[in-house]
């Protein structure tokens, strides 16, 4: 009996609806989570920069990516890196032989200090933990702060994120023989993670994709 009274004492409370949990998430909110997912996520996998997207920007995991990133939540971020992974790994879409090298899109040193940590970073380490890939948080680098890109015109935008990447110091001057993915929390116009394809190709590396948690359902 003390046994169940201590465990009603140590529960936390799940970070999206407040109710007493054992897990990160209550179990409540991760099936309206799970509701959000997409039918075909491989279905943006083609062209010159393909992409793998788990879930619908909207509902329940519009608000978990709200929480993660403004109400300073990680753990959400991690749990949706898990299912980005054990989904992506029940599609045959890349060699299984390949191990490919995870780069987050980086945030700001700024904006990541004010924040705690980059929230991309954080999705990454969670779909590694299943995959086994190897990361590398630090393969680049954002040198200058950018304006948010919601309001922005696609030539805007454009604009405002070139030159906003360089390489880390791991890839400056290597010869990297194994290819990589991206990895970012939101996918819109793809603005951002074409313009850090573009600096790790700069550099003869190659780019197999994106791997994103959301986007818009209009994409």
């Amino acid at each position: 009996m003390l046994k169940n009274i201590l465990s009603i004492f140590l529960q936390g409370k799940c970070p999206l609806c407040e109710r007493a949990t054992h897990e990160d998430i209550c179990s409540y909110c991760q099936k309206q989570l799970k509701s959000c997912q997409l039918k075909k996520p491989q279905q943006f996998w083609q062209g010159d920069l393909p992409l793998f997207v788990w879930g619908a920007y909207d509902g329940k995991l519009k608000q978990a990516i709200a929480a993660l990133k403004y109400d300073k939540h990680p753990q959400i971020g991690e749990l949706l890196g898990v299912w980005l992974a054990k989904t992506w790994e029940s599609y045959s879409l890349i060699n299984r032989k390949i191990s490919p090298l995870i780069i987050p899109i980086p945030l700001h040193e700024a904006k990541k200090k004010t924040r705690g940590f980059n929230q991309s970073e954080i999705i990454a380490k969670g779909f590694c933990q299943v995959t086994k890939y190897p990361l590398n948080s630090r393969g680049l680098i954002r040198k200058r702060q950018t304006k948010a890109m919601f309001s922005l015109t696609a030539k805007e935008k454009q604009k405002n994120i070139q030159g906003a990447f360089q390489l880390g110091k791991s890839l400056k001057n290597s010869s990297l023989s194994r290819p990589v993915l991206l990895v970012d929390d939101i996918y819109t116009t793809g603005t951002t993670v074409k313009e850090a394809a573009r600096i790790l190709r700069n550099q003869r590396i190659k780019v197999l994709g994106v791997l994103a948690v959301s986007t818009p359902r209009h994409l």
